[in-house]
């Protein structure tokens, strides 16, 4: 496996829906909006020594079918990063850690279960992984990535977004960082086991399908769907939007789109934002404020946007964590329990670090605290 996905490469251009936004470009002391709070896996914590989960990134939360949090890793060690030593290091993505603390408690998010475990033991992954080899549908697999997780109080099911990685090749500094070969639905009746769906988003073969990384809220009747492509490459940022209960019907998904003279539901997607994205986060805050997050890959923050409502105009990007900050981060999850208050937004902010000689230092999830 290749250990490059990560890095933090291009320039990016960022408009609204309305007008164009340029982002201001972030300089050594820039001010930022959050702060560290806490560490929330390693070789040294708890998450290891309960679950086997040492060297992990992303930590996704959603909420799950019984109202407690759910936080999706992706590529999982039981090692301090991916290259270990040792080796084998117990591969595994994704992996889900759980916990019913709310963020802004003074300890912050602990864990208190793993999916798939009674208790303490090693955490499995939740799916199947084709782990460098051919997957569930006969096709090479490098890994699979989680995005986003919903769930359904009404059914009890979950459902994950995933990519299928084709390839970890960088593009050089103006590509891809990777390609994958499609985005797909997973779903769990039980909480703990995942089945992957036959339903495929198919990537195209110059990686430019804008439908890769999702992530998903859902308001009332209608989950909406903010999607980009997979690799942190320039492109465009859509919004699609489908009932709740019809999630396996790709028909039924409505893109949201520009016509000429006005926005509608039912078009073509027309990108809401352009530029080159990290992985988005998207969630509906308690007070109805819509809150998204990514990385923006020029100037390599964590950056956050707000709006009224999915289909309305975002604001210019608000800086959350910059690298002087916190070098070489990534992702930028936004807890679904957080608010737009002071220190009421939390966020799960991966770390990979490395020598100049590919060894890392570092690869790990924090959580940081700030303001929407």
């Amino acid at each position: 496996m290749t250990l490059n996905r990560r890095s933090l490469l291009g320039r990016i251009a960022v408009t609204g829906v309305a007008a164009a936004v340029v982002p201001t470009l972030a300089l050594p002391g820039s001010a930022q909006a959050a702060t560290w709070k806490k560490r929330l896996t390693g070789a040294d914590l708890d998450t290891n020594s309960r679950w086997r989960v040492a060297g992990t990134d992303l930590g996704i939360p959603y909420v799950l079918e019984n109202g407690s949090i759910g936080y999706l890793f992706g590529d999982t060690f039981n090692t301090p990063w991916p290259e270990g030593p040792p080796l084998p290091n117990d591969w595994r993505s994704p992996v889900m850690l759980r916990s019913a603390v709310h963020p802004g408690a003074a300890g912050g998010v602990v864990f208190d279960s793993a999916a798939r475990v009674a208790g303490n033991g090693r955490a499995p992954e939740l799916m199947h992984n084709g782990h460098n080899g051919i997957g569930i549908d006969g096709l090479w697999e490098v890994t699979v990535i989680p995005n986003d997780g919903i769930s359904f109080p009404e059914t009890g099911r979950q459902l994950i977004s995933y990519m299928s990685i084709e390839n970890w090749n960088s593009g050089g500094p103006n590509g891809p960082q990777w390609k994958s070969r499609y985005a797909g639905l997973a779903y769990s009746d039980n909480g703990n086991d995942f089945t992957r769906t036959p339903l495929k988003w198919w990537n195209n073969g110059g990686n430019s399908d804008p439908f890769q990384m999702w992530t998903m809220q859902r308001e009332g009747d209608w989950v909406y769907v903010f999607s980009v492509r997979s690799g942190r490459q320039d492109g465009p940022m859509m919004l699609r939007r489908v009932r709740w209960d019809r999630l396996f019907d790709q028909a039924a998904y409505e893109g949201w789109g520009w016509n000429g003279s006005n926005w509608g539901w039912g078009r073509p997607c027309t990108p809401i934002l352009t530029g080159r994205f990290g992985e988005p986060s998207v969630r509906r805050l308690s007070d109805g404020t819509w809150v998204m997050a990514y990385l923006n890959c020029v100037t390599g923050c964590i950056v956050t946007r707000t709006a009224t409502g999915p289909d309305r105009v975002w604001t210019a990007e608000k800086v959350q964590v910059t690298p002087w900050q916190e070098p070489a981060l990534y992702g930028g999850f936004i807890h679904p329990w957080s608010s737009s208050a002071a220190n009421g937004l939390h966020l799960m902010v991966s770390k990979w670090t490395r020598n100049p000689d590919g060894r890392s230092t570092a690869y790990h999830v924090s959580q940081f605290v700030g303001s929407a």
